[in-house]
């Protein structure tokens, strides 16, 4: 399971020219699912999300998470996150990329198991043509993998 995680002031997600789910301050999450993933996955990689100290302390360390820092989460399906680059000049996903049914049942499991945790979370469409907007904090952006 990869999370893609990007500290931002803001960000939201349009679908059809609509928005369909926006934050102020906290993590835009894009989250790929792969084939191997399951349960245990999802929350090893939700904890180090929502624990993961990305944000400034009063000493401009990065020492607090999205928790600490009152945040919110921004959680957006993202398959492409699953794709093999390694050959060629066009991306493959047969290979790591979960199957559509699957995805969508952990990035649901993903987004309650945050919810439950107490921290505000807004989601994308999944399986939409979204357009994510959004103001990078930073810019700070990391590749998070379980």
């Amino acid at each position: 399971m990869i999370g893609l995680i990007q500290r931002v002031k803001q960000a939201r997600v349009d679908v059809a020219a609509e928005t369909v789910g926006a934050i102020d301050q906290g993590l835009l999450v894009l989250l790929g699912v792969e084939k191997d993933d399951d349960l245990v996955k999802m929350e090893k990689l939700a904890h180090k999300v929502m624990n993961y100290r990305v944000f400034n302390d009063d000493n401009g360390k990065m020492n607090l998470n999205v928790q600490q820092v009152g945040g919110s989460l921004l959680v957006v399906s993202q398959f492409t996150l699953a794709a093999d680059t390694s050959r060629g000049l066009r991306p493959s996903f047969a290979e790591r990329a979960a199957a559509p049914e699957k995805a969508l049942a952990l990035y649901q499991a993903f987004v309650e198991h945050c919810k439950n945790q107490g921290i505000r979370v807004a989601t994308g469409q999944f399986a939409a043509d979204m357009q994510v907007s959004l103001v990078n904090d930073g810019p700070v952006t990391f590749n998070l993998q379980v």
